[in-house]
């Protein structure tokens, strides 16, 4: 019986690892075009004011530092493209929770009532870790959040992509902002040989991406925080709150899918170091059931 719920299901979800497409239209809106305008006067300021007016573009070292910001760039904006047009994993229509598969240790119940949660809008009961988003009018497998500059959940599907992204965005950030700081530093020594100065537009320039690139910074220091304890932002605040409850009641509450920091980088960004940098995701499974801290618990007890 178990295991004819699991086919239904899986027979809604595609060949690349069990995501569920939703046909919800893509729309190209203001937060999206303000991003792709923001990525290309990051890209034209840095190589065409600050490399082309400090360093020379006819230059080894100008050149090179051209070269490596190009391909940051090239990178923020693939992984941009692909967080914005990859759904972000939802419910198959006919998933069940499966109380008898002994590999799901985890069902959540709702707080009232200890019943199974469904959700009324979708008609379908909730796989662990899955919310609904209003935005998108949809159950979203493993939600983070919804982001406007994405337009989109990120979720089970696209969670990686994003992290990358944000990952190269810092490094371009930080690239860009050494070389305005070199370039001023030079300024003001006067070791500037080919003739370039100071201008207003670098002014206005270090003023924007300076906080740009403390913002980002947060951003991405905070999801490194998430994937290193395997939650989600909406796990992460139901465990403030969970973990208020339990120390009320005398009790510890620990997180059930905190495998160890390991296990948890590897469970979200794959198995090979070398692709944790890579939009890749073909290890991330069907998204309707994740391995939790009990099941490790069971293979370290003596049979």
């Amino acid at each position: 019986m178990g295991r004819d719920r699991e086919s239904a299901a899986a027979a809604d979800v595609d060949g690349r690892g069990g995501r569920t497409e939703l046909n919800r239209p893509r729309y190209v809106t203001l937060p999206i075009i303000l991003v792709l305008a923001l990525i290309g006067y990051v890209y034209y300021v840095t190589v065409f004011c600050v490399i082309e007016d400090w360093l020379g573009l006819r230059t080894a070292s100008g050149l090179g530092n051209a070269a490596t910001f190009t391909a940051f760039a090239i990178m923020c904006l693939t992984t941009y493209a692909i967080a914005v047009l990859r759904d972000a994993g939802h419910v198959p229509s006919s998933f069940l929770p499966d109380m008898e598969d002994p590999q799901v240790m985890v069902q959540e119940i709702k707080r009232k009532g200890g019943d199974l949660r469904y959700c009324q809008k979708c008609s379908h009961y909730k796989p662990p870790r899955a919310h609904h988003c209003r935005v998108c009018k949809s159950c979203v497998l493993r939600m983070d959040h919804h982001c406007v500059w994405i337009n989109n959940c990120v979720g089970h599907a696209n969670y990686k992509v994003f992290f990358v992204f944000m990952l190269y965005t810092v490094i371009a950030c930080i690239h860009s902002l050494a070389l305005l700081l070199g370039f001023a530093y030079d300024v003001h020594k006067g070791q500037v040989h080919s003739g370039g100065s100071l201008k207003t537009s670098h002014i206005i320039y270090g003023v924007l991406l300076f906080p740009l690139t403390l913002a980002v910074s947060i951003l991405l220091g905070w999801h490194i925080y998430l994937v290193a304890q395997n939650k989600t932002t909406i796990e992460h605040y139901e465990g403030v709150r969970a973990t208020w409850l339990a120390k009320k009641a005398g009790n510890v509450y620990a997180h059930p899918y905190d495998l160890g920091t390991y296990e948890n980088l590897v469970l979200v960004l794959g198995s090979n170091i070398l692709c944790w940098i890579c939009p890749t995701s073909s290890h991330i499974g069907s998204g309707l059931h994740f391995p939790s801290s009990y099941h490790s618990r069971l293979e370290t007890m003596p049979r």
